[in-house]
């Protein structure tokens, strides 16, 4: 059972994202002075005896980190697509959001 000693806050908006044995989590909770912030999490589905346990990952982004957490994902995600990889099409990884879990869109202006 996980130990969540008060961390976990309301949460506003969630969106799961399936991923072949992970999932992740988008999260945006409320703190008591009614700020907002994210939680990503990664689930992870492995085999431990005869059952299946999850091994979960969080990560919190508080609002003054969007820009640059976004920037630094998507530096990245460039450098591995364009610098590493550039004769991988991942236009092939494209996914219709009807394809997908997912109900709405996260916007982060």
């Amino acid at each position: 059972m996980e130990d969540h000693r008060g961390n976990d806050r309301e949460e506003i908006f969630s969106k799961r994202v399936k991923a072949g044995k992970r999932t992740y989590f988008f999260d945006v909770k409320s703190t008591k002075s009614n700020d907002y912030y994210l939680t990503i999490t990664e689930s992870k589905r492995r085999m431990q005896g005869d059952n299946f346990v999850f091994e979960k990952h969080k990560i919190f982004l508080y609002k003054e980190d969007f820009g640059k957490f976004i920037e630094a994902l998507q530096n990245a995600v460039d450098h591995v697509k364009h610098d590493l990889m550039p004769e991988v099409d991942f236009s092939q990884y494209d996914v219709e959001e009807s394809e997908t879990e997912l109900d709405d869109e996260l916007k982060w202006e």
